[in-house]
Parts: structure tokens; C-alpha cells; sequence
């Protein structure tokens, strides 16, 4: 008993974040996660994979706590992020206590220049000035690109520098673990690659935990140590980044179709496995 003891507090140290079994419905009728358990290791890259209206900018928004400006609510289960419950926490508090979340389309300041954007999101942050310039200085080496456009603003910017903008600007407020919301969509190849490449730099410089939304499975799983796989608002598939790359029902799933035609379901291949569930 005291030897399991043990491995629970072990566990709970090393996972930064722990979502545990929940069901998000919004407007009190449509539920959209069934009993969704995931957990992210202190330091690690995650992705978060599957199509679109799977469920995964929903994960998202739950465990950052944007939940509530789209009428969704957790109905069951929890959020643990550092051992703390954020479970339908106001997404402030989130930022607070060090997660922060990129979302889709970027969404930048567009009247505000590159270097305006950036600092913006040191605004939660009361370590002093120094740090923060500091981290600045930091977010043109992250993203040299930016360094070149530093005044220029931020709505004529490219595609790929709005998303460098966004990340920088995240980066800013410190976070402990950052969520990315498909950082590769709408963007060319050439710059899908640079910016995960930036995303790996930050997670070996940095060391901060990040956890990515991504329909590109493969860029995603080049980059990430630990992948899950969504459909229909469920975890159906889990493990290392390395072993999911190479799973040939992880390939033909993202082609999108089987020799007998039609889309393939998790639910019907050999190597589906059940969500975990910490209890």
C-alpha cells in the first residue's frame, strides 16, 4: 500500500496536467467530450491529434478555461494543472497560474506593431522589468524573423509571422505550460516547419511544457514525446510520438480512406485501446 501510495505522488509530480474523465456540454444540451483523461509530463511536448470537429480545440478551451464565453460548462470530471484544481476556472485565473493558450487563427493586435503585440503579454506579470526585457530580447532569437519587422504592424504581417507574433506574445507571460491551437493551419509547408522547429527550440531552451492541438499528424509527431488521438469527442488512442508515427492504422487513418473505400474509425481496428482514467 505504501509502495502505491508512493508511485501516485510520484505521478502527480511529474504530470504538470492531469484532465481526468471529463464531459464538456455547452448550452446545457449539446455534449461534445465523453469522458476525455489525458496528462502532460513536466517538461515534455504533447500533441493532441485528429480531425476536424473531433473535440480538440473543445480539450482545449477546458482545460484553459475558456469554456464559459461559449456557454460550455464541465459536467463531470476534473482539471489538475500543478496539483491544483482549475476545473471551470475563469481563464484569467488559468494564465495565472501559468498555462496559456495560443488559439486557432492567431489573433493578433492587428493595429498594434510586432513589438506592441509581444509585450502585451507580459501584462499579468509582476517579476520586474528586467525579466521581462530580458524574455523579450529572448522572443527575436526564438523568432528571428520578427526581428526584422519589429515596427511594423501587426495586421500586414504574413500568415506564418501573425503566428510567430502569437506564440511570442504567449511566451511573454511566462507560462509553465503553453497550448498551441493548430499552429499549422493556413499556413505554407515551409513555414509550418520553421515554426515547429521554433516550438522544439523553446521546449529544449526554455523547458516549458507544451501542448499542441495539430491536424498535420505527422509534423506534430516528429516533434512531440507523447501523442493522443481523438474521434468523436473521446480519447481512442495513445502513446509514445515514435510508436504512433509508425502505427499503420495511425497512417491510414490520416489518409483518410481504407482499400475498401470509406473513412476508418478507431473503433473498429485492433489496436484501439480504452482512455485511461485516474481515479
Amino acid at each position: 500500500m505504501a509502495k502505491a501510495a508512493l508511485q501516485k505522488n510520484k505521478s502527480e509530480q511529474e504530470n504538470i496536467l492531469e484532465v481526468n474523465n471529463i464531459e464538456v456540454v455547452y448550452n446545457d444540451i449539446v455534449q461534445v467530450l465523453r469522458g476525455v483523461s489525458l496528462s502532460v509530463k513536466k517538461g515534455s511536448i504533447v500533441a493532441l491529434l485528429g480531425t476536424n470537429g473531433a473535440g480538440k480545440t473543445t480539450a482545449l478551451r477546458a482545460i484553459s478555461g475558456l469554456l464559459k464565453p461559449e456557454n460550455g460548462i464541465i459536467k463531470e470530471g476534473y482539471v489538475r494543472f500543478r496539483g491544483q484544481d482549475i476545473t471551470n476556472k475563469l481563464g484569467t485565473e488559468v494564465v495565472r497560474n501559468g498555462a496559456v493558450m495560443v488559439p486557432e487563427g492567431r489573433r493578433v493586435f492587428k493595429h498594434l506593431t510586432v513589438s506592441e503585440n509581444i509585450r502585451v503579454g507580459s501584462i499579468t506579470r509582476r517579476d520586474g522589468h528586467a525579466r521581462i526585457n530580458k524574455d523579450y530580447e529572448l522572443m527575436y532569437r526564438h523568432f528571428p524573423r520578427l526581428s526584422n519587422i519589429i515596427n511594423r504592424m501587426a495586421g500586414y504581417s504574413s500568415g506564418g509571422e501573425q503566428q510567430m507574433i502569437a506564440i511570442a506574445r504567449a511566451l511573454m507571460a511566462a507560462p509553465e505550460m503553453l497550448m498551441l491551437d493548430e499552429p499549422s493551419l493556413g499556413l505554407a509547408p515551409l513555414l509550418v516547419k520553421e515554426i515547429f522547429d521554433n516550438i522544439l527550440e523553446i521546449n529544449k531552451v526554455t523547458g516549458t511544457t507544451i501542448l499542441v492541438v495539430e491536424q498535420n499528424a505527422r509534423i506534430a509527431l516528429e516533434i512531440a514525446d507523447y501523442a493522443y488521438i481523438m474521434e468523436s469527442g473521446r480519447i481512442v488512442l495513445e502513446g509514445a510520438a515514435d510508436e504512433l508515427k509508425d502505427n499503420p492504422d495511425v497512417k491510414e487513418f490520416y489518409l483518410g480512406v481504407t482499400q475498401g473505400g470509406g473513412r476508418k474509425s478507431f473503433k473498429n481496428i485492433k489496436s484501439y485501446k480504452r482512455r485511461k482514467r485516474w481515479m
